[in-house]
């Protein structure tokens, strides 16, 4: 009977580390903020999963970690099996970015005012070698028509400041998709945006990744909307994966007390469940340049075990069929 060969990951992060130096006066060294501090996961060709976690957890720094913007200070990054180099040469950093597309938080800041809607869609297609000016045009316009901006030749004179925030939105969409990638990195992608246009772009977002294959890697911290959109999650706090799990598993059956509080913080239209007593934690995240010693969420964890939450360091442990949780509540008993 034949077996099924295992998939091969297309991104891949292990014992990933990215901090940045703290200087006093510019030249003395005081300490580093560890924004990702040791993480490991994988993400397989046409998967979709979401990095979720409140703000400070290193998930935008995680994203441009893997999109080569911040150099990692230990661990590695590997895309469709090689691996992401800290200092690369023009041609080496052309082929990463063209695999890989991004879609940032705001729009506004994201296309150049001065330019108009085909300039910036030009660019890209240009610095990577498409010289026929037929050929971007058709390109260009394939991609706005892709992210429903019909008809295309109607957006192309435009500036950005004469479309609204989700067309603005589409572009940069657009953009990420030009160069045909295999994997898009979209930070936070909604979170600018009127409510009433989250969902046509969240809805974009998959439609794209379906239609295309595309490995999606999301990052946010509305738990409200991940059920609609990502495959699995992994769940950040204070530079740490936590927990991972598919969504639908995750959401129903939270394992570790961070994404139970997450969960518990969900907006609720219900006006009684809004005022009613939940299991949401005090206090602030922690200090990522003095972070706290055995689990980082010890100071906060309703279930905090004195004498072995706050002096070792949890790991990753099994807890349910593809479901994993780094919490002590889950530490296999050692064999005498």
């Amino acid at each position: 009977m034949s077996q099924t060969p295992p998939r091969t990951p297309l991104l891949e992060a292990e014992d990933l580390h990215t901090w940045f130096e703290l200087r006093r006066f510019g030249f003395v060294r005081i300490g580093h903020v560890r924004a990702v501090d040791g993480v490991d996961f994988a993400l397989y060709p046409g998967e979709s999963a979401a990095f979720v976690g409140e703000s400070g957890c290193g998930k935008s720094t995680l994203a441009r970690t893997l999109l080569g913007l911040h150099p990692p200070t230990r661990g590695q990054v590997r895309i469709e099996g090689r691996p992401l180099l800290s200092r690369m040469g023009r041609k080496a950093r052309l082929e990463h970015c063209a695999r890989i597309g991004f879609v940032q938080q705001d729009p506004y800041g994201a296309l150049p005012p001065f330019m108009s809607i085909r300039q910036i869609l030009s660019e890209p297609l240009r610095i990577h070698g498409t010289t026929s000016r037929s050929e971007r045009e058709a390109r260009i316009q394939q991609a706005l028509t892709e992210v429903n901006l019909r008809p295309a030749a109607d957006f192309l004179p435009k500036f950005p400041h004469m479309l609204s925030g989700g067309q603005q939105q589409r572009v940069v969409i657009a953009r990420a998709l030009l160069l045909a990638p295999a994997l898009l990195i979209a930070d936070e992608p909604v979170s600018m945006l009127d409510a009433s246009v989250r969902v046509e772009v969240l809805r974009l977002l998959r439609n794209v990744q379906r239609e295309r294959q595309l490995s999606l890697a999301f990052i946010t911290h509305d738990l409200s909307t991940v059920r609609h959109f990502a495959d699995r999650i992994f769940v950040m706090y204070a530079g740490k994966i936590v927990e991972s799990a598919p969504v639908d598993a995750l959401l129903d059956t939270p394992h570790h007390p961070y994404t139970r509080a997450l969960i518990d913080a969900i907006a609720d239209v219900d006006a009684d469940n809004a005022l009613s007593e939940r299991a949401i934690p005090t206090g602030e995240p922690p200090s990522l340049v003095h972070p706290p010693t055995g689990c980082r969420f010890h100071p906060r964890c309703p279930e905090f075990m004195a004498g072995i939450c706050d002096v070792q360091v949890p790991t990753m442990q099994p807890v349910a069929h593809q479901h994993a949780a780094a919490c002590h509540l889950y530490d296999k008993p050692k064999e005498p």
